[in-house]
């Protein structure tokens, strides 16, 4: 009888992008940096406007993410840091059904797995903290771009994430897209050298899912097709 093949069955595109998630508790094991290259390079086969490519990439490991994940958690707990401020806007001023709705939904769902109670913010503010850690990923990625580009070039630079997203699930590996640190971009920039003629568009979490984390349980809804979609002339 023929022993089985050892090697996990490669996930199709349809179940990479089925089983995306933004994971909030990574294991401790370390993502190689060829496979990290990887997944670049197939992300970087997502479309753009004239091909102009307008997507640059911070990848951040060891030494160097632990410093600056020990500069960003410090400034998130000082009441008086200068070093806040984010560049733009990434949620509305005014909040507006269904999407207020949404957003409380699934901060009351990933509280109550956590076991943090209403009102409690010292503990949402530990939790928030957990983001400039990576949620212990041993990888993160930060994504910036020349900021005289346009809205076009956002729209580029955001299905290269997914792709990145979409692409480390095929390596077994899960991500969580952070926008939580544009809020310090100077602390980053200065880390990793980003100049200032580029914006810090996001951060992300790389690495493997811890499978014991309540967080991970976490189970957000999706609308169905017919709430979002107009058909014409089907």
């Amino acid at each position: 009888m023929a022993s089985e093949d050892p090697t996990p069955r490669p996930l199709s595109a349809l179940e990479a992008v089925r089983s995306r998630r933004s994971v909030r508790a990574f294991t401790a094991e370390p993502v190689p940096r060829a496979v990290v290259e990887e997944i670049l390079a197939a992300a970087s086969r997502a479309p753009s406007g004239s091909n102009i490519q307008p997507w640059k990439v911070h990848a951040v490991a060891g030494a160097a993410r632990e410093a600056l994940s020990a500069e960003l958690r410090a400034a998130h707990f000082d009441p008086v840091d200068d070093q806040a401020g984010a560049e733009y806007t990434y949620y509305p001023t005014q909040w507006f059904e269904p999407y207020l709705g949404r957003r409380r939904k699934i901060g009351w769902d990933l509280y109550g797995l956590l076991g943090i109670a209403k009102g409690d913010r010292e503990a949402m503010a530990q939790q928030h903290a957990r983001n400039y850690d990576f949620f212990g990923a041993p990888v993160g990625l930060f994504f910036t771009m020349d900021r005289r580009m346009e809205q076009g070039s956002w729209l580029d630079v955001g299905m290269f994430m997914e792709n990145v997203m979409v692409a480390a699930r095929g390596f077994g590996l899960d991500t969580c897209p952070q926008a939580a640190f544009i809020t310090y971009h100077r602390i980053v920039r200065r880390h990793l050298a980003i100049p200032d003629s580029d914006i810090l568009l996001s951060g992300m979490a790389l690495g493997h899912a811890d499978p014991d984390a309540p967080v991970n349980r976490l189970e957000t809804e999706r609308a169905p097709v017919a709430d979002f979609t107009s058909f014409h002339g089907f």
